[in-house]
């Protein structure tokens, strides 16, 4: 009954999400019409090179966990992979992607139980990472956006949840026990390894280098769009960087919708609004989205003009993590 319900609620959840956009679109139509708009080329080239490295450095940080669970590629096939797969996350469900992953590193001799184990890794790492810019952001800022008045003092409330993560960090192994538990509940073979804290320490270091670049290129595609001087990005950037990160969370953890459609910007529009006035922030984030889309479509393409190698990747016995497990 539930895989027969399935196709229908994503479907149902789509519409809901593109109907939302709709509504948020005309309720900030008069801020949005009244705006002056410009386009600033310059601003745009800066935004794709500053998404283009982090997307690069996504593609060093799944290829670190798929070397802790035994499988090797080179860098170029590792990002023709990353880049290939990316476009299916637009079909709702979240799964599509790491589907597609699968098959891909299958083809290179990589097992299946390694893909899924080294992906599933991939975003524990992301999401954990989150987590902590989330615990330092929302106390030190106090901008809850919309809720700061509705919920007061939740901010600080919201800094204990990196307690949580220095536990894992101390005891890395409750964080492969936990991620072991969700591979069984979906019929999966556990993680082959044992993850040192150092070596955890280490991704969520680089991940957060990588959300930087990210909300830069954020910060750098709202510049492109708007009057703002170069002044207004330094004031900006902490806010867009750290917010991003979290709409991104929220709109993974919802699964319903492709690619966390609608409640990323949603996420956004609340958090954002007080700073950037609600048009700004609606118009910014649904021409993040473009620009992403556009940017992911333009990466796949280019994966596709790659040559491919000959022989396949033999996979490696899986290694016991450590900084120079990569």
């Amino acid at each position: 009954m539930l895989s027969r319900l399935r196709q229908p609620a994503q479907v149902f959840f789509l519409l809901l999400a593109f109907l939302f956009i709709a509504l948020l679109l005309r309720s900030q139509w008069d801020e949005l019409s009244a705006y002056p708009w410009q386009l600033r080329p310059s601003w745009l080239i800066l935004s794709a090179l500053l998404i283009g490295a982090s997307w690069l450095i996504e593609v060093g940080i799944w290829r670190w966990t798929l070397i802790l669970m035994g499988g090797r590629l080179s860098f170029v096939v590792a990002a023709r992979i990353w880049f290939l797969s990316a476009i299916v996350r637009y079909i709702p469900g979240n799964v599509w992607q790491p589907l597609g992953m699968m098959v891909l590193c299958q083809r290179r001799g990589i097992r299946a139980e390694a893909t899924i184990s080294s992906i599933a890794l991939f975003q524990a790492v992301n999401l954990l990472t989150i987590f902590v810019i989330a615990a330092v952001y929302f106390p030190l800022s106090g901008n809850l956006g919309l809720l700061t008045e509705l919920l007061p003092g939740l901010d600080l409330w919201l800094g204990l949840a990196g307690l949580p993560i220095l536990l894992f960090l101390l005891r890395p192994a409750w964080l492969i026990a936990l991620l072991n538990w969700m591979l069984r509940r979906i019929g999966r073979s556990p993680l082959p390894m044992e993850l040192r804290s150092r070596t955890l320490l280490a991704l969520m270091v680089v991940t957060v280098v990588d959300w930087l670049l990210f909300g830069a290129g954020f910060g750098a595609l709202i510049m492109a769009i708007t009057q703002f001087g170069v002044a207004e990005l330094p004031r900006l950037w902490p806010h867009l960087a750290s917010t991003y990160a979290v709409a991104y969370a929220l709109g993974y953890l919802s699964f319903v919708t492709p690619s966390g459609l609608a409640v990323r910007e949603g996420a956004l529009y609340l958090l954002l609004t007080p700073l950037l006035g609600g048009g700004l922030t609606t118009a910014a984030s649904l021409a993040m989205r473009v620009w992403l889309l556009l940017g992911e479509l333009a990466a796949a393409g280019l994966s596709l003009l790659v040559g491919r190698e000959n022989v396949p990747v033999v996979e490696q016995p899986a290694l016991v993590g450590g900084m120079g497990d990569g």
